[in-house]
């Protein structure tokens, strides 16, 4: 999976440019209007667009680095699997030919399933991990869908100057911060 991106810079640039010129066009005075408003909370999508993008691919890294390690006990525990089985042939082989088997290969028999069953824990732990890392990702990445969706109509809100675009970029922002609140709370 590929990390989120917030490909808005340009967007953002625009929205800010037009919050300047509104404010320039009303003799630079202070609370320059509806334009600036949308600039503000552009930004502030933007920021937490960024901030959210950031987290989720951190949760999907970790994910890829549990599941990885997951792997790795899985192969190690099919090596003692292996290793098992081998000792138990020479061991039924040497039974069958009426010679005695060893009390030290019985031992290491008995070892390589106790450590199977260590190993067994550790890989499932790892896939437990895993598994929390990618849910997280999967509720952050959706927000930080929202937050650049909340940005775009914002952008349009500023250039129209309507305000309904602007309401709605709020909306969208709004389900954004939800995901949000949703995987801090989780």
């Amino acid at each position: 999976m590929e990390a989120p991106e917030v490909p808005l810079e340009q967007v953002q640039e625009h929205v800010e440019h037009s919050a300047h010129a509104e404010h320039e066009s009303h003799g630079g005075h202070a609370g320059g209007g509806f334009v600036s408003l949308v600039a503000i909370t552009t930004a502030i999508l933007a920021a937490l667009a960024a901030v959210v993008s950031l987290l989720a691919g951190d949760h999907e890294a970790e994910a890829m680095v549990s599941q990885m390690k997951a792997s790795d006990q899985w192969g190690y525990y099919q090596a003692k699997g292996i290793k098992s089985n081998v000792l138990q042939s020479k061991v039924a082989l040497l039974e069958a030919q009426g010679q005695k088997v060893s009390e030290k290969d019985h031992e290491k028999i008995k070892q390589y399933e106790e450590d199977q069953e260590k190993i067994k824990e550790k890989g499932d732990e790892f896939e437990k991990e895993a598994e929390a890392h990618l849910s997280k990702h999967k509720l952050l990445a959706p927000a930080v869908t929202m937050f650049q969706i909340a940005i775009a109509i914002g952008a349009i809100s500023a250039l129209t100057r309507k305000k309904a675009f602007w309401f709605v970029s709020l909306a969208f922002g709004a389900v954004g911060i939800g995901f949000f609140l949703k995987e801090l709370l989780t």
